[in-house]
């Protein structure tokens, strides 16, 4: 099943994208993609629902805003240096654990909102990335057993500011989390719907050209790794969020540098979870 979110912002309401590509609204079924959705069989529920509800659904059109595909969650954990080529464009060693960091849930937008480059940005820069949504409360997980606590996937542009990262005091989260510098969707992809989410293909393009292409297969940590890390340090929750890193070709390891500026367009897209467009915006009051 794919789980959509639809209407103006702040105003979203719950769909579902059949098999067909027809958009539907759910909203009927009572609730939205929330952590109480996720964590008390939401999925299965809104599947047996649908069995007898689908055709009295009303369909979505193509031109309706498509917001965030699930309501803002508690946290979004993001997975550095992921990838051994990005860690060598980085000018990085790969790392013997993951490297973790916090994005702040305020940054979550539609999959093809605008990327706001923030006030007094120099170095505003892409990231495609394979995110998990989490499904059942995860403490403590063994790797077996991390895909029982996994909901399903999504596409996310991990869009960071590399001066406020990397040139200023503190950690990371500082170029992490300004205001659409998490365009997520187009929609949640359930677990059943991805065979193996250790061998996609993503990639993104900048203004038509490739920037980066790769696939999952190139981990350092894969998926049931990094659910099984992060749950040692800290509670994930239904429908928490881990993007899961990003592979080579950001603007930051290119030579000379490449940032983005207002105009750009940035496309993106993994195997089996669609793909996104943003237009790059300056910053105004």
């Amino acid at each position: 099943m794919k789980l959509i979110r639809f209407g103006a912002e702040g105003q979203e309401k719950p769909g579902v994208q059949l098999a067909n590509g027809t958009k539907i609204d759910v909203s009927a079924f009572g609730t939205d993609y929330n952590e109480e959705f996720f964590g008390n069989g939401g999925i299965e529920k809104l599947s047996a629902w649908l069995e007898e509800n689908q055709d009295s659904c009303p369909e979505i059109g193509d031109s309706v805003r498509l917001g965030a595909p699930l309501t803002r969650p508690s946290k979004i954990v993001c997975v550095g240096l992921n990838y051994a080529q990005h860690a060598a464009e980085s000018g990085m060693d790969v790392p013997k654990e993951p490297v973790l960091f916090f994005k702040a849930t305020s940054a979550l937008v539609g999959p093809n909102d605008n990327i706001v480059i923030p006030k007094g940005s120099t170095k505003t820069d892409w990231e495609v990335e394979l995110s998990i949504v989490i499904g059942k409360k995860a403490s403590y997980v063994e790797e077996a057993d991390a895909f029982d606590h996994i909901a399903g996937y999504v596409l996310h542009n991990d869009v960071s500011e590399r001066a406020f990262q990397l040139e200023r005091s503190g950690q990371w989260v500082k170029g992490k989390s300004c205001d659409t510098f998490a365009p997520v969707g187009p929609f949640i992809a359930t677990k059943d719907e991805i065979k193996d989410p250790n061998n996609l293909n993503l990639w993104l393009k900048l203004n038509g050209n490739i920037m980066q292409n790769s696939s999952t297969s190139d981990f350092i940590f894969n998926v049931q790794e990094v659910v099984s890390h992060i749950s040692q340090f800290m509670t994930l929750l239904p429908g928490d969020i881990i993007s899961t890193g990003t592979p080579f070709g950001v603007g930051f390891g290119l030579r000379p540098e490449l940032y983005l500026k207002p105009g750009d367009v940035v496309e993106l897209g993994i195997e089996g979870l669609g793909t996104s467009q943003q237009n790059v915006v300056a910053y105004s009051k």
